[in-house]
């Protein structure tokens, strides 16, 4: 990590706007994160609700306590239902769930078939490499990749005993629940012109995902994951849990990101939203501004994990190398933005109509109605921005032009001249 970086986030832990006394877990890796941060306490509107276990079945859990974060995602899916319930029953009439233990492909699809998918015929013309046909794996992996939701590699190996990734997770489960079209919608984000935006692969499935809530978020930040990370039991239970619970005006709700479409950008102004493309899926975290944890022994603001908050990823997008800040690794300068804070950013410089907002612009928010700007995220054009909340945990693509975004919005400024 540069040392122009350390220093910058040194002095912008204690000039922050807001002085914020929040518990964060220490790690014995690094020392813990101080009490005056720049982390945001908006962080976008709040997330829809799914329901609670209906029923228990008596299903008793020797390794998830009442109080975990996981329980009701674990009941749900493990006791109400049977499709994560892959233990026999202890001597003393419990189950283990094994929360922390990695989720194989394997046991996933059989999760995700049973789920969605339960009566579903095999397609015997779907053969693996690494998975014979009277595998009892077999049925439920075959189904898995004859939908879509998963997929072998170039030689036909399943991998069932590797584990699965987010991406992997919203994938399926995206797809699961009939959003392909308008997850492909996503990943075929362009201008207006018709020219495509890059997209990594996997994009619009992991976007959605994201909008619907299968990411948690840890109020402990090293266990927060990005799309790449190999997911424990309790993160799928979670994920898969949202899923069936998800309610019909929410799946109904994301039909605009079928047809997302951005106003003709500037050479420039395409590559800033490309380069934070990228970045959606990455986690929220408090105070933070880059996208790998920081080094061992760092100071300043410690990182746990690669992720942002608003307005670290308006910095992580927009802001111009300093004297005290080095920029990501990205082909554009940036633009001066020495305000940390999204308070802090929102009093300075002119104010913006939401009728006269361009790509590019900063926006803010009060989210709790008290005149406070408490939210940032920047505007990307035609009703759409990138933002990072902690309602979904993470860095997504949100439309503002209707609901809490549009409600909230105060004013915009203009740093791009």
């Amino acid at each position: 990590m540069h040392r122009s970086r350390l220093l910058w986030r040194f002095i912008a832990v204690f000039a922050c706007t807001f002085v914020l006394l929040v518990p964060h877990a220490t790690t014995s890796a690094a020392p813990a994160r101080p009490r005056l941060l720049v982390g945001e306490p908006g962080s976008g509107p709040p997330m829809a609700q799914a329901q609670s276990p209906s029923a228990t079945n008596g299903i008793r859990w020797s390794d998830v306590p009442k109080r975990s974060w996981a329980r009701t995602a674990v009941d749900y899916v493990g006791a109400t239902y049977e499709w994560m319930r892959d233990t026999k029953q202890n001597p003393d009439g419990t189950y283990d769930f094994r929360p922390d233990q990695l989720e194989s492909r394997e046991l996933f699809a059989r999760a995700a078939v049973s789920a969605f998918a339960p009566n579903e015929p095999v397609d015997a013309t779907i053969q693996f490499s690494d998975l014979a046909d009277d595998d009892p794996f077999y049925p439920m992996a075959n189904v898995a990749v004859k939908l879509g939701w998963m997929t072998t590699d170039d030689n036909g190996n399943f991998a069932p005993a590797d584990p699965v990734t987010t991406l992997m997770v919203h994938r399926a489960l995206v797809l699961a629940l009939g959003l392909g079209d308008v997850a492909r919608g996503a990943q075929d984000i362009h201008m207006r012109n018709g020219t495509k935006l890059d997209t990594p692969r996997d994009f619009g499935t992991l976007l959605i995902g994201m909008r619907i809530g299968l990411r948690y978020n840890h109020s402990t930040e090293s266990m927060d994951v990005g799309p790449n990370t190999p997911l424990p039991r309790a993160e799928v239970a979670w994920s898969l849990y949202r899923a069936a619970t998800q309610s019909d005006w929410v799946v109904e709700s994301l039909a605009p990101y079928a047809t997302i479409e951005l106003p003709n950008l500037s050479a420039a102004m395409q590559r800033v939203v490309s380069f934070g493309i990228n970045y959606v899926g990455y986690p929220y975290v408090w105070s933070g501004e880059w996208f790998e944890p920081s080094p061992v022994g760092y100071c300043c603001g410690y990182q746990p994990v690669g992720g942002f908050d608003c307005s670290g990823l308006t910095w992580w997008i927009l802001r111009a190398a300093s004297s005290t800040y080095d920029p990501p690794p990205r082909d554009y300068q940036g633009w001066s933005l020495p305000q940390r804070g999204s308070a802090e950013m929102a009093a300075s410089g002119g104010k913006v109509r939401f009728d006269d907002l361009r790509p590019g612009d900063l926006m803010f928010y009060d989210g709790n109605g008290d005149g406070v700007v408490d939210h940032v995220d920047t505007y990307i054009g035609r009703g759409w921005s990138l933002d990072s909340g902690s309602s979904v945990g993470g860095v997504s693509i949100v439309r503002v032009d209707e609901g809490w975004y549009r409600d909230h919005f105060v004013h915009g400024r203009r740093i791009i001249k």
